[in-house]
């Protein structure tokens, strides 16, 4: 089977300096699930320390840009990037994301899929959905990165099983 891996850029702190609650995280992809009947995430400290290394990978050798692991289906993935607030004097700070906006974020591509086409609309992404709600995947962990000089900041959520396999339906 053919997997098929979508990327998105979404403009908008580091785990330890948002609070970063991995409870609300878990529960956000679990209200998504739920809508469509598939069964609640578990967390993973694997899938969030495996998360972690890639976050930090992109923060130190990408500057904080974007660009998918290599899972070889091993795990899904899903990749949101936020920039840093920058006002008119120059300065620059850390935009506040919480969990449950990165995962709604994710979730709104609901309106451009349709399931009984199983497409995504035109010129649009819905592959972070499919992910999120997948029926056979079973557990997710996550993590983020902030890049110190830009404060752009990079979150990664890795999926065991992995989903989006083409020609399937995510429920």
């Amino acid at each position: 089977m053919k997997r098929l891996l979508l990327l998105c850029l979404i403009p908008t702190l580091s785990a330890q300096a948002s609070g970063f609650d991995a409870t609300e995280m878990v529960a956000a992809h679990n209200q998504w699930r739920a809508k469509v009947g598939t069964p609640p995430l578990t967390y993973s400290p694997e899938l969030a320390a495996s998360s972690q290394r890639w976050a930090d990978h992109l923060k130190t050798e990408n500057q904080c840009r974007m660009k998918h692991s290599q899972p070889d289906g091993k795990y899904g993935e899903n990749l949101y990037w936020a920039s840093a607030i920058r006002w008119s004097d120059g300065k620059h700070e850390v935009q506040q994301v919480s969990p449950r906006k990165v995962v709604d974020d994710w979730g709104s591509e609901v309106k451009d899929y349709d399931y009984t086409r199983n497409t995504c609309a035109n010129g649009k992404m819905c592959g972070h959905y499919t992910q999120v709600i997948w029926h056979s995947t079973k557990s997710v962990g996550c993590a983020f990165a902030v890049c110190e000089e830009s404060n752009d900041q990079v979150w990664v959520c890795q999926y065991q099983t992995p989903g989006n396999w083409v020609g399937e339906k995510p429920y």
